[in-house]
């Protein structure tokens, strides 16, 4: 029986290139887990293990690692920085219980540090905060600390503050016990000394412990009196204060370092095991029913009750399907049988291993608090919950967003073909933010996703991990259709051959619904002119038809439907005849409601060097953009815009022209908005054109 006091479940997100994949280096290497550290930019780092990754030296999967530190067991995911990979933060973010927030020393809180901290929030994670890269020119510590109150709203607890900056930068001052640790050139972590605080220090050290000493004694009202009378608080009583503070998400206690350079990061797993929830600390997951409402009963972690676990990633490697699971109450051990209980089938649990990047540990058992992954589940998907047959439960499932954009794929010999099937299945259970669809007409292979850089790394995954050649096609936007006009019409649907005949009449109301809505249908029909029992069978009819709208064959959104009269026969009338009516009655009415095209509208966040402001917010304008704000910052000003997703192809090419390869952005998606006239038209002609080739 293993103590859960000393679980800790974290994970390691920030933006790109902040320094998460080489802390998480730092941290393993510091835990005895490896003897050799691995560095990103030589494509070496034992996390990224996917070739993709040690090419572009960017992180894609979450990697899940297990550690020790001062007897206490850390279970470590290194999540990914980019955008287009959000996802895999985000359910990362869903089965820890704590994290550490990785921010550059000198790129400060960027765009992608924002979403990932706003999933944190979302999700209740308590976080500690590490500003890294300290050793880089135009790096300040101070500065970031400002960032993180201003751009995140967070209220960061500064614990440690640097000695000497960029180049000159050696090691940190603890404020906790007034302690300087200095390290040596050598770039060996192991090799510091604990000195005193360097004298032109001291000032700086004093007015910052104050203010870390109150904002912790705010959580204790008696220790807090206690000091206004004079009497200093003992080590002790501080860290119960910020661990209560940090786990309520009060603060955030805030550390500086630079992992590259081996300095700062054994504070970092001090602070861990310190700080951080361990299981047992954090809010129970809430069980839901198959509706997905909340019944009221938690699974709280306690390996005696049922088993819950939440399966939250799912791998293809050179052994099978690795299924990752986070267990949150009972236990789990090899061979026995658990329920499925978002499929209802039964899975049998074959082998347990504990992960290490790719390499894995065998297990005979886990429980409550463990990450451990599966061996050959069959139909196990992420978001699944796994449970015990005779309890049968679902935890709170994970939302995906919708992709929003696509490429067609044509595999380019007959032996190609019969392998893409297959190949794209698995990387369907790998990433949910992943979809694919057959074009009916045409019979092209759809690949949908939430970037270009998404699409492109899953089509390199194809060529490389499973060898299958393939034609790519030229991105495509996800368009979507409205309607503009309020209008009432009728339809009656009638049909007489032999026997019994078919008859239905409906009376109805089309009109524009709030944004935002998708589809709305509601019946007013009284004194039984059209019997209830066909009602759902109208809504059928107009819903399954708003997947093809009338000007391009794009999904129709936002349309509110009323039926408010009609008709029936007692004895041609039928749910199919109301269904058949509602879909002719929406092919006739649809045109004449002023029908319009929407597009994806992106919120793009450009960062860009001060000289090249106006070539940025020009280009965007020509881009259709909207420009929303300017933010100057210390190494260059960031630019919010909206820009609709179809004038985005390609930008990452043109900010480097423009920006001397120092700019970047990210962007995600915001809503969808009409399309102007003239691209409208072009994008119906294209439609048309294909239909007709087709």
């Amino acid at each position: 029986m293993t103590d859960l006091s000393l679980y800790r479940n974290i994970g390691i997100f920030a933006h790109v290139d902040a320094g998460k994949t080489t802390t998480t280096e730092r941290i393993l290497k510091l835990t005895g887990k490896i003897h050799k550290i691995g560095e990103v930019h030589d494509g070496a780092a034992t996390t990224d293990f996917m070739e993709q990754e040690q090419e572009r030296g960017i992180t894609i999967q979450s990697a899940a690692t297990t550690c020790e530190w001062n007897g206490h067991r850390l279970n470590i995911i290194d999540t990914p920085g980019h955008v287009d990979f959000t996802i895999e933060v985000y359910r990362s973010l869903k089965v820890l219980d704590g994290g550490i927030g990785v921010f550059c020393g000198s790129g400060g809180v960027e765009p992608q540090s924002e979403t990932n901290w706003r999933y944190a929030n979302e999700s209740e994670v308590a976080r500690i905060i590490y500003i890294n890269k300290l050793d880089r020119l135009g790096a300040d510590f101070f500065r970031v600390v400002k960032q993180v109150e201003d751009v995140l709203g967070a209220n960061p607890l500064v614990m440690t503050v640097p000695i000497g900056r960029e180049d000159d930068f050696v090691g940190v001052v603890d404020l906790l016990t007034r302690k300087a640790w200095v390290w040596d050139d050598s770039g060996d972590p192991l090799k510091y000394e604990i000195k005193d605080i360097p004298e032109d220090m001291v000032d700086l050290v004093e007015e910052w412990r104050e203010k870390m000493v109150e904002t912790a004694l705010e959580q204790d009202d008696e220790a807090m009196e206690k000091y206004l009378d004079g009497e200093e608080p003992d080590i002790d009583t501080l860290k119960k204060c910020i661990r209560k503070g940090t786990i309520a998400l009060d603060f955030f206690p805030t550390y500086c370092g630079s992992s590259f350079k081996n300095k700062g990061v054994q504070l970092i797993l001090d602070a861990v095991v310190d700080y951080l929830p361990n299981p047992t600390e954090v809010k129970p997951q809430p069980e839901v029913d198959l509706e997905g409402n909340e019944t009221g009963k938690f699974a709280i972690v306690d390996p005696d009750r049922p088993l819950r676990a939440l399966a939250f990633k799912i791998m293809d490697d050179r052994f099978g399907a690795l299924t990752f699971i986070r267990i949150y109450s009972g236990r789990m051990e090899k061979g026995m049988t658990v329920l499925n209980s978002s499929t209802g089938k039964t899975e049998r649990i074959g082998r347990l291993v504990e992960m290490h990047a790719d390499s894995r540990e065998e297990l005979d058992s886990a429980q409550a608090g463990d990450i451990v992954a599966v061996i050959g589940m069959k139909n196990v998907q992420t978001g699944h919950t796994l449970c015990d047959p005779k309890d049968p439960a679902i935890l709170e499932p994970m939302v995906f967003p919708d992709p929003v954009i696509s490429i067609a794929v044509a595999p380019k010999d007959k032996a190609s073909a019969e392998k893409l099937g297959i190949a794209i299945g698995k990387m369907i259970q790998e990433d949910p933010s992943f979809r694919v669809e057959t074009d009916e007409d045409s019979g092209e292979t759809i690949l949908k996703g939430m970037g270009e850089l998404h699409l492109d790394i899953k089509i390199d995954i194809l060529k490389r991990t499973h060898g299958i050649e393939v034609d790519v096609g030229k991105p495509q936007v996800a368009y979507r259709e409205t309607i503009t006009k309020r209008i009432e019409d009728s339809y009656t649907h009638k049909k007489q051959s032999g026997g019994s005949g078919q008859y239905a009449k409906i009376d109805y109301i089309l009109e524009p619904a709030e944004p935002g809505t998708g589809f709305e249908f509601e019946s007013t029909v009284t004194g039984g002119n059209v019997p209830r029992e066909y009602w759902p069978a109208v809504e059928k009819g107009f819903e399954s038809s708003m997947e093809k709208g009338v000007l391009a064959g794009y999904p129709c959104l936002d349309v509110k439907v009323t039926l408010f009269d009609g008709a029936f026969h007692a004895v041609d009338s039928s749910a199919i005849a109301f269904e058949i009516a509602a879909k002719a009655a929406y092919r006739q009415s649809i045109p004449k409601a002023g029908p319009q095209l929407l597009e994806p509208i992106m919120k793009v966040d450009v960062y860009t060097p001060e000289d090249n402001v106006g070539d940025v917010i020009g280009d965007l304008n020509r881009r259709r953009g909207m420009i929303k704000a300017q933010e100057p910052g210390v190494t260059g000003v960031r630019v919010k815009a909206d820009v609709p997703l179809s004038e985005m192809f390609g930008y990452i090419g043109d900010l480097r022209t423009m920006t001397s390869g120092r700019g970047q952005f990210s962007m995600e998606f915001s809503h969808y908005a009409p399309c102007p006239k003239n691209v409208a038209d072009e994008v119906i002609k294209e439609a048309q054109e294909r239909n007709k080739n087709s």
